[in-house]
């Protein structure tokens, strides 16, 4: 049968999920979206649309992509195979003045996107950041700062508001047979304000076969009269711990320290040591940092990206790679993230599982993206002592 003309089908209303702007036929559909998304006030964000990523290469993506598929279908003629893979990979084009307005008023390192022309050349000359001088090689005695055990310094840790975080960096020789045992041979710790807290030659438990010299700078004279490992880890324990007991670190932290590096735990493991994974803070494995597949960049590529210097470009330098570890971490604190606050409503506090499906089909798509939290820690929930990890 003919459909009548005069009266049309009527249009299907879509449900749009407000963080990421998928569009879905269904109620249910968008349910199961968010539930699996993870969206929060955490997520990188575009700044023009307010669109949420998964991860900042996500957002500069988002921001491309407009450019990029322009070009792609000038070509689409002779590469239309192509064309299709990568809009599918892509995903949906920006919306349309995103890369117009970022090009004009976007900072490339932090994604912001300023008010002006004279505001946004203010911001770029503070957000670029100058590398620092590295340590080189001399051979020198273990550099141990007292500051770091001072009342001062304590005493700010501990205020019942943030803890104190300090960066960490290992220099890796090689042990065994064929030199491919990781043995820590260098070490060096500084604080927020990029003072050196520690820094030492270390004498490896094993020998060396390998001093990998092209990336280490070391040779056997650097660790000829270094400190045994056990000695250092006694160090690092004591700055770490901060008088808190090892073992029975309380779940706020306590005194003890936040400890930021990249890829850390690989670090801990060549000194033989374990902290607790809450005061890890690690720039390889944060989500934000990291690629649009979740894999890591390199410390070298994070530094140029989101700090505006190079790093590594000879041999690599603990003491280089801890500041820009350090300021990775404090940039990702300082983050503006306005928190969603559901006050009296401990069910959306809980998350989706607090709620029944009949529940959820008659919340709107705003009220599905309060209850939504993220899967992973923002780092800006550090500056605050009490905070859901969950948030």
């Amino acid at each position: 049968m003919a459909s009548d003309p005069d009266h049309p089908k009527p249009k299907t209303s879509r449900h749009k999920c407000p963080a990421c702007y998928k569009q879905f036929n269904r109620k249910l559909h968008l349910i199961e979206h968010m539930k699996i998304s993870y969206h929060s006030v955490h997520q990188p964000r575009c700044w023009v649309c307010q669109k949420h990523c998964k991860s900042f290469e996500s957002v500069r993506e988002h921001i491309n992509s407009k450019i990029i598929c322009m070009f792609i279908l000038i070509c689409q003629r002779f590469y239309c195979v192509i064309f299709l893979f990568l809009s599918f990979y892509i995903g949906p084009l920006s919306k349309t003045n995103c890369s117009k307005i970022f090009v004009e008023q976007g900072c490339n390192l932090c994604l912001k996107v300023l008010d002006s022309p004279s505001a946004l050349k203010e911001h770029k000359q503070m957000c670029c950041l100058v590398a620092p001088a590295p340590l080189g090689t001399k051979i020198t005695p273990c550099i141990e700062s007292n500051v770091t055990m001072s009342g001062s310094i304590m005493d700010e840790m501990h205020n019942g508001k943030a803890q104190k975080a300090v960066a960490m960096d290992c220099e890796m020789v090689g042990g065994g047979s064929d030199g491919s045992i990781d043995l820590c041979a260098r070490v060096c710790l500084v604080d927020e304000d990029e003072n050196i807290i520690l820094h030492t030659y270390v004498q490896p438990q094993i020998p060396v076969t390998n001093y990998r010299y092209e990336v280490t700078g070391l040779t056997e004279d650097h660790l000829r009269d270094a400190i045994p490992l056990n000695e250092v880890q006694d160090k690092i324990k004591k700055i770490l711990y901060n008088g808190e007991s090892v073992g029975r670190i309380p779940p706020d932290g306590g005194k003890a320290r936040l400890l930021a590096g990249h890829d850390v735990q690989h670090d801990l493991d060549c000194l033989r040591m374990k902290y607790p994974g809450f005061l890890l803070r690690d720039t390889a494995k944060y989500r934000p940092l990291m690629k649009t597949n979740l894999v890591s960049h390199s410390l070298k590529h994070l530094t140029k990206t989101y700090l505006g210097y190079n790093i590594q470009c000879g041999t690599h330098d603990p003491y280089e790679d801890c500041i820009s570890v350090m300021r990775l971490y404090k940039r990702m604190c300082g983050q503006d993230h306005q928190q969603v606050f559901r006050l009296g409503d401990e069910k959306a506090n809980s998350g989706f599982d607090s709620f029944r499906s009949m529940e959820l089909e008659k919340k709107a798509p705003d009220e599905l993206y309060e209850i939504s939290t993220s899967d992973y820690k923002c780092w800006c929930l550090d500056l605050t002592k009490d905070c859901n990890p969950g948030s």
